[in-house]
């Protein structure tokens, strides 16, 4: 137990709790009988890959249990309230008023149809704890502590007229709308580029201080929970492997598994660099200008080069126009100047005037595999139909082409033919999206943050199987992230993007080396470290005022 907490009160006491899961016609165990003790103001962090447990027991808290499970034994015991046993009723009359929860994902927790003080007043009225017009105010002063720009006048967008750290923050306002004690963070930061993280990290950790709310951090990012968290806990698959304060589990782990955590990022693939010769590149962007339909320039002059076998990360905050080149190169976007060229020929504009073999050269992996494969359509057929349509194949033929895919991203095709995208892991969803983008069988991928939402182990192995995919089958990667440990990873460029332009690029070895452009010295020095002082010497060095530049442009 930290010693800071030793004389503060109990407010959450979890005892052998146990979860189960309906899974093939029978219950299994997802949750092994895990204590969880919290005290008011305290802040733990729930640390472990995919399928740990940590969002089970972070619902369970709440004495919730998402469809297909079940709290099957154990006490959930809050502020004197024991949840396994309190009715319906009593249950929700305290999540929104005394437990809050702040999603991973703002933009799909939020309803686009309504404002966003509509809904920030919503619980507050409800639960008769202030009037419409109080509730209103208070939202803008919560706005105004979390750093929002115009705070007065923010809730009155709608979600989709933010930006996504922007639409984190009014999450986080709208979690202490009624003032908990209690709040379950679900992954905040993990969708947020470095210098939006910081934003979010430094307002929860202010608002979690300045109402002493004790809070559930869950997340895999161990550097991240390094600045949150009085206490971590690490689980594995349902169960407790250990548990300290924070600076204590930091410099001396006891599990191995703890250990293996601390240790990833270990992955760092040789760097190769341009041919000597005059071989012209596979990509060139030259010049590209574009914008969305009668709106304002989002592109500015975008040039950059791709070589056969070569990775080229493109890195930058959200809004600097990273995804937005990728949009121009696949077709989906056409440039209003500028031109990109594939093996040194010009490529028409739009993907519609694009032959099946410019198309087919090009491929793309999605961010989020969860909406980037139909959920009622099976592997075979997700992997299968690029197959087909580029490589006419048919029967026997396809089948042994997609079970040779699944061979190439390491997943039995015995187990994994005939399956559909629920029942697989985070991990081995991104997998299918690497195999369908290898079924066309491309020279060029653009890789779009494929690994920012995978734990840290999860995504280890994903860099390793598109850095071994690479070297066997000769691809170049265009590759999307706003992770500079992802860039020291695998990259052999770096193209450094703001409000879309290009302000920086060149070999990683240079690019990584001082002296940097400002805006490149800001994203490197925004990766959080494994120091518990961290966010505080940043927020110090940079001063409270110049906090947000970066995040509310």
């Amino acid at each position: 137990m930290h010693d800071k907490f030793k004389d503060a009160e109990v407010l959450l006491e979890i005892k052998d709790l146990k979860i189960e899961g309906y899974s093939d016609e029978t219950w299994v165990p997802i949750i092994k009988g895990v204590d969880l003790t919290l005290h008011r103001g305290e802040v733990m962090g729930l640390i472990g890959e995919s399928g740990a447990g940590k969002s089970t027991i972070g619902a369970a808290a709440m004495g919730y249990a998402r469809d297909g499970t079940r709290i099957s034994d154990g006490s959930i015991e809050f502020d004197g309230m024991e949840l396994t046993t309190a009715s319906e009723a009593e249950r929700r009359a305290l999540r929104g008023s005394r437990i809050a929860y702040v999603a991973q994902s703002a933009a799909a927790s939020f309803n686009p149809s309504h404002k966003i003080i509509d809904q920030h007043t919503e619980a507050p009225v409800h639960y008769r704890i202030k009037k419409r017009m109080e509730a209103q105010e208070d939202a803008m002063e919560l706005y105004e502590r979390l750093r929002l720009p115009n705070p007065q006048e923010i809730g009155f967008r709608y979600p989709h007229q933010v930006s996504g750290g922007q639409l984190q923050r009014a999450m986080t306002a709208m979690a202490m709308s009624c003032r908990p004690d209690l709040i379950i963070f679900d992954e905040p930061t993990t969708a947020l580029d470095v210098t939006t993280q910081i934003e979010v990290l430094a307002a929860i950790r202010d608002i979690v201080d300045q109402f002493n709310t004790a809070a559930i951090y869950i997340t895999h990012d161990l550097a991240v929970v390094a600045q949150m968290a009085d206490t971590i806990k690490v689980l594995l698959k349902g169960e407790e492997v250990e548990q300290a304060p924070t600076q204590v589990m930091l410099d001396n782990p006891q599990e191995d598994y703890t250990k293996s955590l601390w240790a990833v990022r270990s992955f760092h693939s040789p760097q190769r660099h341009r041919p000597t010769d005059s071989s012209q590149p596979l990509i060139s962007v030259q010049n590209v200008d574009a914008a969305y339909t009668g709106g304002v320039k989002v592109l500015d002059d975008v040039s950059f080069d791709i070589y056969p076998g070569m990775t080229v990360a493109v890195v930058g905050e959200s809004g600097s126009g990273k995804s937005t080149t990728a949009r121009c190169i696949t077709g989906l976007l056409p440039p209003m100047s500028g031109q990109i060229l594939c093996n040194g020929e010009p490529l028409p504009p739009r993907y519609k005037d694009r032959t099946r073999d410019q198309l087919r050269q090009a491929q793309m992996i999605y961010q989020m595999a969860d909406t980037a494969l139909n959920p009622k359509v099976r592997i075979s057929d997700i992997i299968g139909r690029p197959a087909q349509f580029y490589g006419g194949l048919h029967g026997p033929a396809l089948k042994q082409r997609v079970d040779e895919l699944l061979d190439l991203i390491e997943l039995d095709p015995s187990k994994y033919y005939s399956r559909y995208p629920p029942e697989l892991s985070g991990g081995q969803k991104q997998r299918i999206g690497i195999a369908r983008a290898l079924a066309a069988e491309p020279n060029f991928i653009i890789c779009d943050e494929v690994t920012s939402a995978l734990d840290q182990l999860v995504a280890e192995g994903i860099l390793k199987l598109l850095d071994r995919l690479q070297d066997e089958l000769g691809l170049a990667y265009m590759f999307i992230t706003h992770d500079l440990a992802t860039v020291r990873s695998i990259a052999d460029e770096v193209v450094v993007m703001q409000h879309g332009t290009v302000v920086e690029q060149g070999p990683k070895d240079e690019m990584f080396t001082p002296p940097h452009h400002p805006y490149t010295d800001l994203l490197l020095s925004s990766v959080p470290e494994m120091d518990p002082e961290w966010l505080t010497t940043v927020l110090e060095e940079r001063g409270v005022d110049n906090i947000g530049e970066a995040a509310d442009n």
